[in-house]
């Protein structure tokens, strides 16, 4: 989509807010409820919020770490809200971040105490609404079919845009196309499915898992590997009118570092693969919104 046509964004506020509950998702993901009390709040589906880890006590020995490593000040971590503005609680999905010697740079500072750290009932501090991952105001005349190619924690804003546009009627069907590692690292799995069982015409839910060694005893929309271009050119029939939308892991601008001091090429990750793969298959890059994390 065209720069002219992304809405126009608000500048960000700061709120307080109170965790009124913390609901695991899988064993490393987490759905924080939070109670805005009388704020007014104003967001968009597929929007994120933003979290300062200076206000947590607990993270300033590790926060003092990663700053001497770094040579500058940690920043504000950006979390994408899995509610939709409809819905009656605000709430934000957060992964836990493994470190991996040798691949991953730095341990994570926040995400893990949002996930693990028995937050419920406490205060923070958040500053919201951005991101332009959102539908346009004219997502109806643009397209009838929006498609939602996501990995992982990348599910979370395109499940907030599939229940905006179901729940505001919009006359949109909605591939929902998630990949993953094994069956219980899928975010909403049950809650995806009753979308689909609720708007059998409008919603069309399929999986690619990676380390799954028999995916078939989870049914036929479940599929085996990566997202691969052969299943999205199963998918996408009408891939001049389309619009997808692609979030999930992209190369970092650390690895992108590394790979030109050792002077070897980058490992394309999922959004990489992904957007060579609708490329190819002839999608215009305007119709292809993205989100990225790395």
């Amino acid at each position: 989509m065209s720069a002219e046509a992304a809405p126009r964004l608000k500048k960000p506020v700061d709120y307080e807010v109170t965790v009124t509950e913390v609901k695991m998702e899988t064993r490393d993901t987490a759905t924080l409820f939070l109670d805005f009390g009388e704020a007014p709040v104003e967001y968009k589906a597929g929007q994120f919020l933003n979290i300062d880890p200076h206000q947590f006590r607990a993270l300033t020995p590790l926060a003092a770490f990663l700053q001497a490593q770094k040579g500058r000040r940690e920043l504000f971590r950006s979390y994408s809200m899995c509610s939709a503005p409809h819905e009656p609680r605000v709430a934000i999905t957060v992964k836990d971040e493994e470190f991996i010697p040798g691949i991953t740079q730095y341990p994570a500072l926040l995400a893990p105490l949002l996930v693990h750290g028995r937050l419920t009932g406490a205060r923070i501090r958040v500053q919201g609404f951005m991101g332009p991952y959102v539908f346009p105001d004219d997502v109806e005349q643009r397209t009838e079919h929006i498609v939602h190619i996501v990995a992982g924690s990348g599910a979370v804003p395109n499940f907030a845009l599939l229940k905006h546009a179901l729940h505001r009627g919009l006359k949109m069907r909605h591939t929902f196309l998630c990949s993953n590692k094994t069956w219980a690292d899928v975010l909403f799995r049950e809650a995806l499915e009753a979308l689909e069982a609720a708007y059998p015409d409008k919603v069309r839910l399929v999986h690619t898992l990676t380390r799954e060694t028999d995916e078939s005893r989870f049914g036929p929309k479940v599929h085996k590997g990566r997202v691969s271009q052969a299943l999205l050119e199963e998918l996408i029939p009408d891939r001049q009118t389309c619009l997808v939308y692609a979030c999930g892991p992209a190369i970092s601008p650390w690895e992108r570092r590394k790979a030109m001091e050792t002077r070897t090429p980058a490992t394309p990750r999922f959004m990489e693969t992904v957007l060579g793969h609708l490329h190819t298959l002839g999608i215009d890059d305007k119709r292809i919104k993205r989100e990225t994390y790395g």
